[in-house]
């Protein structure tokens, strides 16, 4: 007996699979089922051949590529768990948000924040789809604020593009609107070194070893410690402490109420270490900068004359990101392009300081920024109001994938970077796939569904904070939702 589906089938030279093989090859040309569901699907037959058949047929020819791995409409979370990766010597917690469906999303705290910021929301999502990101965020952003305390909450969002995406089978910056560019221009990041020679020697090496086009260098009165006639005003703080984070000591006082004041002469020192890093690298290399230590703004405008001549790429965080009319004093009496912002959370702030025109470029990190889609909606605002975007990060690949994605999707980003540069293990942390994570100073965007990265289980388990050895083990004790939070009565 004749099926509809076997007219269907003969009609375009094809035949069912229960024929014989010999019928197959007389009746279909040397086709068979499968190269019909190919040519199907790239297009080989017109739309106009379903109209006449039943819906059941149509269904089952057209869907034969779909994904099924995932029913995003019915993806429900329920669970969330951690582990958290030393990367160099900073803590970076990666969450887990696991579904119903057995695909999970992966997600970053931001470095040196505590991994509780995010299993605080665990019981606020519970049961929620990972596919609704944007209604999620608005659920938990209350819980983020600046600088670290935002790890959370981002690293949350991270996790749901990286879910949203593996559900959809598309990567994260499809989801974002597209991409601009195949690969990621990145600045390697580079800590103060003892000596102005030790430091160019280093900077040369990124350079012409590694393949880096942008480099950042860290320069500050640290250097200048132990110089006497150097600074003033010093005798009440340890300016060797730029990172102590104690209450009333140099490290843990903001900028402008330490008073210290630096010489001619440290101005000189600071500036030499500019100079020996344009002598070894060049002019056409970007040569950004950051760290220089804690003093108030006219201190800021005497260093950012000093070191005019040598063109760098901006001059970063030279008081709190919150000073804003003091940032647009700094800004108008320089040269130097100056940007803030890797401590800010959500985009409020930052419109703030374009509007004020407060900064020459903004510098979100995605983990403390609101995640994917707030930041690229920081980029586009700066964007229509011509400011430039670079993306501050240091973490483990994980976050760097997020951010990959994000700085694909946004057109006025310039530069993304790297922290880990010198750190052996780095990329090993995540399974390789047939692209590498980075290639000669450049990430190349993943094709990959979400994030585009799984983690090398063996090989993060040989990096664990040496005081939480656990991995993704159960969390219950979050599960559960022990307070009212809405914010209106």
């Amino acid at each position: 007996m004749t099926t509809p589906s076997h007219n269907f089938l003969k009609k375009f030279g094809l035949t069912e699979p229960s024929i014989t093989p010999r019928e197959h090859q007389d009746q279909s040309n040397g086709h068979n089922r499968r190269d019909f569901i190919k040519n199907a699907s790239f297009g080989g037959l017109a739309l106009g051949a379903f109209i006449n058949l039943p819906i059941a047929e149509t269904l089952e020819y057209s869907t034969q590529k779909v994904n099924r791995a995932s029913a995003p409409n019915d993806l429900k979370i329920t669970d969330m768990r951690y582990a958290v990766v030393m990367n160099g010597g900073a803590r970076c917690p990666v969450i887990r948000i696991d579904t119903n469906q057995g695909i999970y999303g992966l997600g970053e705290v931001r470095d040196g924040a505590t991994w509780r910021y995010a299993l605080f929301l665990k019981s606020r999502i519970m049961g929620m789809n990972p596919c609704n990101v944007e209604m999620i965020f608005k659920k938990i952003k209350q819980f983020g604020y600046h600088a670290r305390q935002a790890g959370g909450v981002c690293a949350v969002e991270m996790a749901l593009w990286d879910l949203a995406g593996k559900a959809y089978n598309v990567p994260a910056y499809q989801l974002l609107g597209g991409k601009y560019r195949d690969k990621i221009r990145l600045y390697a990041d580079t800590p103060r070194a003892r000596t102005p020679e030790e430091f160019a020697a280093k900077m040369k090496d990124r350079v012409e070893n590694k393949g880096y086009t942008f480099l950042k260098m860290d320069f500050g009165v640290e250097s200048l410690a132990k110089i006497p006639g150097t600074v003033a005003n010093s005798n009440f703080w340890d300016i060797g402490r730029q990172w102590e984070n104690t209450q009333m000591t140099y490290g843990g006082t903001e900028h402008q109420f330490t008073q210290i004041q630096i010489t001619d002469k440290g101005l000189d020192i600071m500036a030499q270490y500019v100079a020996s890093v344009r002598d070894a690298v060049g002019y056409d290399i970007p040569l950004a900068s950051d760290h220089y230590g804690h003093f108030d703004v006219n201190n800021a405008i005497r260093l950012g004359r000093a070191v005019e001549k040598y063109r760098l790429a901006w001059l970063e965080d030279m008081i709190p990101w919150k000073y804003t009319e003091q940032l647009k004093e700094i800004k108008h009496a320089i040269e130097t392009p100056l940007i803030t912002g890797e401590d800010i959370y959500l985009k409020e702030e930052f419109i703030k300081l374009i509007d004020h025109q407060a900064v020459d470029l903004v510098h979100p990190d995605l983990a403390s920024s609101g995640g994917l889609l707030e930041t690229k909606k920081i980029g586009d605002y700066a964007e229509e109001r011509g400011v430039a975007m670079a993306m501050h990060f240091a973490g483990t690949p994980v976050s760097f994938m997020a951010n990959i994605h994000c700085a694909a999707a946004t057109q006025n980003f310039v530069g993304l970077e790297h922290h880990s540069v010198d750190l052996d293990y780095w990329e090993s942390l995540v399974k390789k796939t047939d692209k590498p994570l980075i290639e000669k100073g450049f990430a190349l965007v993943p094709e990959r569904p979400g994030l585009g990265v799984e983690l090398n289980d063996d090989e993060v388990k040989k990096h664990l904070d040496p005081e939480d050895q656990s991995y993704f083990k159960p969390t219950p004790e979050w599960d559960n939702i022990r307070s009212w939070d809405r914010l209106w009565s």
